[in-house]
């Protein structure tokens, strides 16, 4: 099994939209890329912990790969706002790759020039691609929160 950790606005519609892939065995929302320990949702929204809502997947690179899970993290949001998807923003909801490895670096880099050099969006790319680094599990309230409630969708721009 492999480690993929995506930010792309609400976590709750990246995680259902995951969720939904052959080969991703599971999926945690958190938050990742600040510089306060165990924060929680709150202190998160309040962007002063500069923490992105986050989920790790973890998946079978057998049936799924890296760049596949890119392929669709490119179509859940719109990558060319910053910190902002849909009504929401704030740094909490910026878009970024974090990657677990070198060669998860090297495909995200290449995949993010495609995306920049496609005609799928007519701005440019602002995500990040950063070393992952500590990643929090966030409550469990918000773990598989669409999910529990038959919600199958979010405020992001692709629905799979």
């Amino acid at each position: 099994m492999e480690k993929a950790i995506f930010a792309a606005g609400c976590f709750w519609g990246v995680q259902l939209n995951f969720d939904k892939q052959d080969g991703v065995v599971s999926t945690t929302v958190g938050y990742i890329g600040g510089h306060v320990e165990n924060p929680t949702y709150e202190v998160v929204c309040m962007e002063e912990t500069h923490h992105a809502e986050a989920v790790e997947v973890i998946f079978d690179p057998e049936i799924i790969t890296f760049g596949q899970l890119l392929d669709l993290f490119w179509h859940l949001h719109d990558p060319t706002t910053l910190n902002r998807q849909g009504p929401d923003s704030g740094s909490q909801y910026r878009s970024a790759i974090y990657y677990c490895s070198e060669e998860q670096r090297d495909i995200a880099e290449k995949s993010r020039a495609l995306c920049n050099a496609s005609d799928l969006w007519p701005d440019p790319v602002v995500t990040e691609i950063t070393r992952a680094v500590k990643f929090w599990s966030a409550e469990d309230c918000h773990q598989k929160y669409l999910e529990k409630r038959n919600i199958q969708s979010a405020c992001h721009r692709g629905h799979l």
